[in-house]
């Protein structure tokens, strides 16, 4: 029964998962603690604003809490990309590449992978607005494939070039990235090519054109204030 008991506890031991170890250097932690502190930053500003917004609310009179709402609400309209924003970015135009002596068919669009993968690069170097094809993207865009043509949203991609608007706080370090990027053989490898502007100081994105739907908000009465 001892030798039983043993080899059942020899076999446990080898059928348990590895632990996993963290494989980040030094330069990759201190990457990822300084992406942290940025984010933290951003969440502290923003409750900050939030704050004072209550603070405004409750302090101003009536007429006053109208306009502070409604100044609100044109803010959320903007972050949800219902409104047309300029600001500084960069353009990149997407349209086929074919060497000289290239035989074979014709590429007219563009996969939605590749599409999806080159806007988490954008996200990923600070991207702030993106519109492809003018069709502003929000975060219930979608992006698929319907019967061989790529769509984006209701847009359909049948055709190129196109070109990609990108607004960032940061359109220098953006563009930095842009030009490493390993993107650019991605996309050759499905013949197609990326061309990325200089840095410019305004770049217009159209407004989205989808409808938002509110699922888990209902509206609620106003009580009658004690007295």
């Amino acid at each position: 029964m001892a030798i039983i008991g043993f080899m059942l506890a020899i076999q446990v031991q080898t059928t348990k998962q590895p632990a996993v170890r963290d494989t980040r250097d030094i330069w990759q932690l201190r990457q990822d603690l300084k992406k942290e502190q940025q984010l933290e930053q951003q969440l502290l500003l923003e409750i900050r604003r939030n704050d004072e917004k209550i603070q405004n609310y409750l302090q101003n009179p009536a007429g006053n809490q109208a306009a502070t709402l409604q100044e609100t609400v044109e803010e959320l309209r903007k972050e949800a990309g219902l409104t047309e924003t300029t600001g500084p970015g960069v353009v990149l135009t997407i349209e086929p590449f074919y060497p000289e002596d290239y035989v074979g068919p014709i590429t007219y669009t563009i996969s939605p992978e590749l599409l999806k993968r080159l806007i988490n690069e954008l996200n990923m170097y600070g991207a702030k607005e993106i519109a492809v094809a003018d069709e502003r993207l929000a975060n219930t865009t979608a992006i698929r494939e319907v019967n061989g043509v790529t769509k984006i949203g209701k847009k359909s991609i049948s055709s190129l070039p196109i070109q990609v608007k990108v607004i960032s706080d940061d359109v220098t370090t953006l563009y930095n990235h842009l030009k490493v990027s390993t993107i650019y053989d991605d996309f050759v490898t499905e013949n197609l090519q990326i061309t990325v502007s200089e840095p410019m100081p305004a770049v217009s994105i159209p407004k989205y054109n989808g409808q938002w739907r509110v699922r888990y908000m209902q509206t609620v009465k106003a009580e009658k204030e004690e007295k």
